[in-house]
């Protein structure tokens, strides 16, 4: 009986490893904002090039998140995980040796292939060794990952950068991730959870409805991200705010979206629905009218970043914490989150220009129903996808 009752336990420590492995990953997706000036300066690149540095490693999963997905089933979320950190920790040393543009912008396209690894194997092997009445809040709490890890990132590459300068804060942040990959591959479970999966491919009909939630889960990231994006600019030019005092904010701002993560976990084990959970994406509306709807106070465009950043990490939670409810079997995982990833990076990559072009044109205040159009869908597909979703978790 005592047997019986282990096996049914969450290996939360387990899973603790797993998640931290997201985090260190999104270090390195966010390793260059604390430095960039030190980049652009010693090798002579544009803003526009700096942003294609930035923005390469989401780029790759926009592109092939879903083949991905399949190519993780085939080998194992376990060895794809591993992999994933190596491949990130190799092409950081890389780049951090660079001597042009050329040269780091190759090193972070193979950095955006292991980032992919990662963020797709971490969930599937989340969603494996986690119980039944676990897997929301555990999915929940992974969402958490890139505001964690970019968080992390920007306070400790701000001062690492400025004691050993730009390379010496990309070698270390690889050293770690490599330390990173070799615990991971000491102490993830052997066995099932390293092996390719077995059973059959999921059929496109089979993947509807995970469909569903990266629809949501794209136009969520389309108009959400780019607000905290923005939110330096915004309150420099219009309320006068020193760069760093806007960076230092706009840091925090970023960090409040893990507390949506949070949330989700937490109210999907007092047995909420997932289409109840969707309507919590709506005061974001009001938000973005704090933000960009007028001559407002500065204490209000925070108010409204502070929601949407909230809302942000709160929606993307629901979709992750969702998907094992509308997967035909759960060894469908691999393919689903390659499909969610791919929607979320194709969401992160096309915002903050489609931003930038509506604030140069039409202006500020049209970004209020470019958010309000984006998030009605979103959450109007979670409806959608929580009638499919008829069950929820136990509740405690």
């Amino acid at each position: 009986m005592d047997t019986q009752s282990a096996q049914q336990r969450t290996p939360w420590g387990m899973i603790s490893l797993v998640y931290l492995g997201g985090v260190v990953a999104a270090m390195s997706l966010g390793k260059f904002a604390p430095v960039g000036p030190a980049v652009t300066a010693e090798l002579g690149l544009s803003l526009s090039q700096l942003g294609w540095v930035i923005s390469t490693v989401v780029g790759v999963g926009a592109a092939v998140g879903l083949p991905f997905g399949y190519l993780i089933r085939r080998y194992g979320s376990e060895r794809s995980l591993v992999a994933g950190l190596v491949l990130i920790a190799v092409a950081s040393a890389a780049g951090a040796g660079a001597d042009g543009y050329a040269w780091l912008l190759a090193a972070r396209a193979v950095e955006g292939v292991g980032y992919l690894l990662v963020t797709i194997a971490c969930p599937a092997l989340i969603l494996r060794l986690a119980c039944e009445r676990d897997r929301g809040t555990a999915l929940s709490i992974w969402a958490t990952f890139v505001a964690v890890g970019l968080g992390a990132s920007t306070l400790a590459g701000g001062v690492i950068g400025a004691a050993l300068g730009w390379r010496g804060w990309i070698g270390i942040l690889a050293g770690l991730t490599l330390v990173m990959a070799l615990v991971a591959q000491a102490r993830l479970p052997r066995g099932s959870a390293r092996q390719p999966v077995a059973g059959p491919l999921p059929r496109a009909r089979a993947l509807a409805w995970p469909g569903g939630l990266a629809a949501a889960f794209c136009l969520a990231a389309l108009v959400t991200i780019p607000v905290v994006v923005l939110l330096p600019t915004l309150l420099v030019e219009q309320f006068g705010h020193s760069a760093a005092s806007a960076g230092a904010v706009s840091s925090v701002i970023s960090l409040l979206s893990a507390l949506g993560g949070v949330a989700v976990g937490m109210l999907l084990r007092r047995g909420l629905s997932v289409g109840v959970l969707a309507l919590a994406g709506l005061p974001t509306l009001p938000a973005a009218w704090l933000m960009f709807g007028g001559e407002g106070s500065p204490q209000a465009a925070l108010a409204g970043a502070a929601v949407i950043s909230i809302a942000n990490g709160f929606l993307g939670a629901l979709v992750f914490a969702a998907l094992p409810l509308v997967l035909e079997r759960l060894d469908h995982a691999d393919v689903g989150n390659g499909i969610v990833a791919q929607a979320g990076s194709l969401g992160s990559l096309l915002g903050p220009p489609l931003f930038g072009l509506v604030a140069e044109g039409p202006g500020l205040p049209a970004l209020v129903p470019v958010i309000s159009v984006g998030i009605v869908a979103s959450v109007g597909a979670l409806l959608l996808v929580g009638r499919k979703a008829a069950r929820t978790l136990p509740s405690s």
